[in-house]
């Protein structure tokens, strides 16, 4: 009897659209779901493909060719390791799960350390791009053990998006390497969003440009250096009109902004880690200020601010917030990598951050032109700590931070909210600053608990005998 290749667990939007991307590349695939009736709808609905359906977990285990290859995609958390329990019975030594759901990564270091004790491999793969990326071609970051990738490469490399020819997938590194470069993604994806959405605020407040204005501006920067799959989707956006209404689409949609934590996840490993990613940490401040709109509407009632000053020259406005917008994003990008930089040192991991760079140049969300410079700067030294001493992006920063200080002066002046254009700014401020205001913080440290500091002038750790308060 014929084996099928690959097995898809879970068909939900995600899942089955991955299904149909690995069959339109001519892999025989099985499918199972917890509702058999939903795979059943999925091959009823593409008779013409070689997908064959598991009725129970057995049946779709012994549906496939050994090693197994089986894809989970599964909600993130208790989902992945029910499913796992499910399928495990069925299995033979070899075989090779692949969690291709957000999962967070130390859940994965847990399950690649579970299984291969019981002679199966595992793997944890971050996939981006959304729904479409899935059925067209997403970005894909494998990790766990390069022997288990092998298995798997060729319909990866199939089946993932291509940017300038090149599959946007690449070996990550082991066990949780491939989601968590997946989770810095997304936190750069944050950041990202919440930089473009506070030009458009700080566009339209002091500008006074209308959507459909904004919508041309935003395509104009599509055609340069920012150019990028938000920047276009963003002006796509920007001059939709509304289903119900006769009002634009944007200005009827409540500033309550969701997210599902892996922004979150972000910040607090950057913290755990000691590593400044402001900007991410900034946009995910922002979505937490925005679901309370019901306080944000009494506040608006009795907090007073200044009145916005719009601003005569609309044409320089327009220039210096794109100045602004690639600085910062230039800035976001450099924490992010400095994020993966410490976190591979932290759990062995060798990654290539030309590849990674490249992989994210097709398919995902964060899709951009100036990528390709990223993967450069790695390129000319893969041991460079930070983006922003790169060449390139030093030249970029610097011409542009003059319209880049006026623009965060623009907004704090006339009460828009810009926190990541601020954080962009102040942690260029602070990483460029040879001489620091935290030698004070060290002295009160000092003062307060004989923490001890260090001098400038001398080796070694020192306390000071400070004189006594009037309070002791």
């Amino acid at each position: 009897m014929k084996k099928q290749q690959i097995g898809i667990v879970g068909m939900a939007v995600m899942g089955k659209n991955l299904a149909l991307n690995i069959s339109d590349h001519g892999f025989s695939i099985a499918i199972f779901n917890r509702t058999v009736s939903t795979a059943e709808e999925v091959a009823k609905e593409n008779p013409k493909k070689d997908i064959v359906v598991g009725k129970s977990a057995q049946d779709f285990v012994e549906a496939l060719e050994k090693p197994r290859k089986i894809i989970l995609m599964v909600k993130a958390g208790k989902a992945v390791d029910d499913t796992i329990a499910n399928l495990l019975p069925y299995l033979d030594e070899g075989d090779l799960l692949i969690d291709a759901g957000n999962s967070h990564y130390l859940d994965t270091i847990r399950r690649q350390k579970e299984l291969e004790a019981k002679q199966f491999r595992f793997m944890g793969m971050g996939v981006s791009g959304g729904e479409e990326g899935a059925r067209r071609g997403p970005a894909i970051m494998p990790g766990g053990k390069y022997e288990s990738y092998l298995l798997i490469q060729d319909v990866l490399k199939a089946i993932a998006a291509k940017a300038e020819g090149e599959p946007c997938t690449s070996y990550i590194g082991n066990d949780g390497a491939g989601h968590y470069v997946k989770m810095v993604h997304n936190g750069i994806e944050y950041g990202d969003m919440e930089l473009i959405s506070e030009a458009y605020s700080i566009l339209k407040k002091l500008g006074g440009f209308t959507n459909q204005e904004l919508s041309e501006i935003f395509s104009n920067w599509n055609h340069g250096v920012l150019e990028s799959y938000l920047i276009e989707i963003t002006a796509l956006i920007l001059k939709e009109k509304d289903d119900f209404s006769d009002n634009d689409l944007i200005d009827v949609i409540k500033d309550t902004a969701g997210q599902k934590g892996t922004g979150i996840w972000t910040s607090k490993e950057a913290m755990d880690l000691g590593i400044d990613v402001s900007v991410i940490s900034s946009a995910v401040n922002s979505r937490f200020i925005s679901s309370i709109d019901v306080q944000r509407a009494q506040a608006a009632k009795r907090l007073t601010g200044p009145q916005i000053q719009p601003t005569p020259d609309r044409d320089r406005l327009v220039a210096q917030v794109m100045a602004a917008l690639y600085a910062s994003k230039i800035v976001s990008y450099a924490q992010g990598f400095a994020l993966l930089k410490t976190a591979a040192k932290q759990n062995n991991w060798e990654l290539d951050y030309q590849a990674i760079a490249k992989l994210f140049r097709g398919g995902c969300i964060i899709r951009a032109k100036f990528l390709n410079r990223i993967a450069e700067a790695f390129t000319n030294q893969p041991q460079l700590e930070n983006l922003l001493l790169d060449d390139h992006f030093t030249q970029i920063v610097t011409k542009a931070q003059q319209d880049w200080r006026e623009v965060v002066g623009l907004a704090i002046a006339n009460g828009i909210p810009a926190g990541a254009f601020a954080a962009a700014i102040t942690y260029y401020d602070a990483y460029r600053s040879e001489h620091y205001h935290t030698n004070l913080i060290q002295a009160q440290r000092d003062f307060f608990g004989a923490h001890t500091y260090q001098r400038r002038d001398r080796d070694g750790f020192f306390h000071h005998e400070f004189p006594a308060t009037e309070n002791d």
